[in-house]
């Protein structure tokens, strides 16, 4: 999997919002976010284009660009990697990492036992 930094991500977000998008657009688009400079997205464009993980395509006197990795795959392989950094690829640790620290609201508890419930549902 291409691995994305968190600036690169940024740009990203905004590709998998709609596309395909001119750089111009991407910029303004990027500046509701962050106060980078436009040299700094171009920057941020041209290495997401060198690792594949965005298209280009020449239209006109510009060029369009497009994600070519899907959203859902990228996540994925982040949280499979943080989940084997840092938890031995448990998902149990990592709640109640968030569980010891209070980063559980009252929403996230219902919805953890929404999701397990769901899950036993599903065991035969």
């Amino acid at each position: 999997m291409i691995r994305i930094s968190e600036a690169e991500a940024v740009v990203m977000e905004v590709l998998w919002e709609a596309h395909p998008l001119a750089a111009e657009d991407v910029i303004a688009r990027v500046a509701g976010r962050n106060d980078w400079a436009e040299a700094t997205v171009k920057t941020l464009l041209n290495r997401l284009l060198n690792k594949g993980a965005i298209s280009a395509v020449k239209e006109r006197r510009r060029y369009l660009y497009a994600p070519r990795v899907q959203r859902d795959a990228w996540v994925l392989e982040e949280s499979s990697s943080l989940l084997e950094r840092l938890f031995d690829g448990r998902v149990a640790p990592l709640v109640a990492h968030f569980s010891q620290h209070r980063k559980l609201g009252r929403d996230d508890v219902a919805e953890l036992r929404r999701l397990l419930e769901e899950l036993d549902d599903d065991q035969p």
